[in-house]
């Protein structure tokens, strides 16, 4: 069985695609590289099939009609024949010498018969038209040098979660838990890297800065004015991670706290980028979001609230909403995200 399938979904990343694809083929044999080409209206398709082409056995290019995000990882999952599975946007790309450790590293784990349902990584903020990168590291809250559980995860600070870049799961435990995201919705990679979490009982981390993440391309889904135009899709995101907690996530779950941390900042962004938006129905529509968490689960919407970043974003009138937007750049300067 290959160590490790990487699915790099694709839409009209022609301009683009190489710098990923050639960062993964430094893995050989012991990746399987899927390209899972989303209606592109580019020469996506035509790239694939040439990589393809040129590595068969190792890149597969699979094409598709537009569906979104979501059902590109969607059918990676079905395709994948790796023991492990991993996400690269056709945007990023991965740091060779981490890459390499991290293939060795997974191999090692195996051949110990140390089964692993998770490994995390660093990741790096490439920012376009910012010479220094920041990177977001997890050495001072992970144990390092072993497997594993929940209840050994430090206090992660409000920079800090397990965003989709970070992880390569178990292929089975994604399968297990009948993981399927939602179709054209943006922002679905949040559910990727939490609705799982509670079937993850064995985790390893390596320190080293694998993924680097690009921002600040025109037009990009993490962009902040198109955010905002798509705040119905981050919404429904939203919801569906907190609906997630409150029907299938025990309150004593090894998890709960890290998945509570995670579902803050959720909420935050959501919250934060509807006080961006400016108008009265937004600030409504905030309302609504944390009424409706109330209601929904008192408990989840108390530890949210009590955060914090809670605390930050639901402080009341136009005073509050003013806190809330200073916080919110001095955030996105010290940390470089659009």
């Amino acid at each position: 069985m290959t160590t490790l399938t990487i699915v790099v979904p694709s839409y009209n990343s022609a301009d683009f695609m190489d710098r990923c694809i050639d960062s993964l083929l430094i893995g050989g044999d012991d990746v399987e590289i899927l390209i899972v080409n989303d209606g592109s209206r580019d020469a996506t398709g035509e790239i694939a099939d040439a990589y393809a082409a040129r590595y068969p056995g190792r890149v597969r290019a699979i094409h598709k009609a537009n569906g979104g995000h979501g059902s590109t990882i969607n059918v990676g999952l079905a395709e994948a024949r790796g023991r492990y599975f991993k996400v690269v946007d056709s945007d990023d790309w991965v740091d060779q010498d981490a890459y390499l450790d991290v293939i060795a590293t997974l191999k090692r784990l195996d051949g110990e018969d140390a089964r692993i349902d998770m490994m995390l990584t660093n990741f790096v903020y490439e920012k376009e038209g910012r010479e220094k990168k920041r990177a977001v590291r997890f050495r001072k809250q992970l144990p390092q040098g072993r497997v594993f559980g929940w209840d050994e995860v430090g206090r992660l600070r409000k920079t800090q979660y397990l965003i989709m870049h970070t992880i390569v799961y178990r292929t089975d435990l994604l399968r297990q838990v009948g993981l399927r995201l939602p179709e054209h919705t943006f922002y679905v990679d949040n559910i990727f890297a939490f609705m799982p979490l509670p079937a993850v009982e064995r985790i390893y981390y390596l320190d080293v800065d694998l993924y680097r993440y690009f921002i600040g391309r025109e037009g990009q889904s993490v962009a902040e004015e198109v955010m905002i135009s798509r705040l119905d899709q981050q919404l429904r995101v939203n919801r569906m991670m907190a609906q997630h907690m409150t029907d299938t996530v025990p309150k004593d779950a090894p998890c709960y706290r890290y998945m509570a941390h995670y579902l803050e900042i959720i909420t935050a962004v959501s919250s934060t980028l509807l006080v961006r938006s400016g108008t009265d129905e937004s600030v409504l529509a905030k309302e609504a979001l944390w009424r409706e968490l109330r209601e929904q689960d008192r408990y989840l919407h108390r530890r949210l609230r009590r955060g914090a970043l809670g605390q930050i974003c639901t402080l009341p009138g136009r005073p509050g909403r003013k806190v809330t937007l200073a916080a919110y750049r001095a955030a996105q300067w010290r940390v470089g995200f659009n």
